[in-house]
């Protein structure tokens, strides 16, 4: 009983957005002399892709992510988030940008950035397998 317990709640936490399995773990950088760069991928149902990149407060950052299905959604952590493992799922912790907080289902967001660091950009489906096109653009 304890067991399908756990076993419930871990699920539930995972479809909060709470929690987060592991797919891709990539930091993205652009080529010399670009502002953008476009990463294809495949996200596997329960799982995350997560991308990091580096960007200066009051740059305009845009993200622009696109799926066959329109079944792939991101959230962006903002610089100072934390992730941590618990029994082998992550657990991401921290401030979002607003439109692209957990449970939003952005697929897109632009705006100004609000500091200087390391963002997070979590890519998941909706719904089953989601085959996605991102492009971010820093300028």
């Amino acid at each position: 009983m304890k067991r399908i317990l756990v076993s419930t709640l871990t699920l539930l936490l995972l479809g909060s957005g709470c929690l987060h399995a592991e797919g891709v773990n990539k930091a993205i950088h652009f080529q010399k002399g670009k502002t953008s760069a476009t990463i294809s991928g495949i996200v596997v149902r329960g799982d995350t892709d997560r991308y990091t990149i580096v960007a200066k407060q009051d740059q305009t950052m845009t993200v622009a992510l696109t799926s066959k299905e329109k079944n792939a959604a991101l959230t962006i952590y903002a610089p100072g988030y934390s992730v941590t493992q618990e029994d082998g799922v992550s657990i991401i912790a921290g401030e979002t940008l607003a439109g692209a907080g957990e449970g939003e289902d952005a697929a897109g967001w632009s705006g100004i950035l609000p500091a200087s660091g390391k963002y997070l950009i979590d890519v998941g489906g909706t719904r089953g397998n989601a085959s996605y096109k991102m492009t971010v653009t820093i300028q």
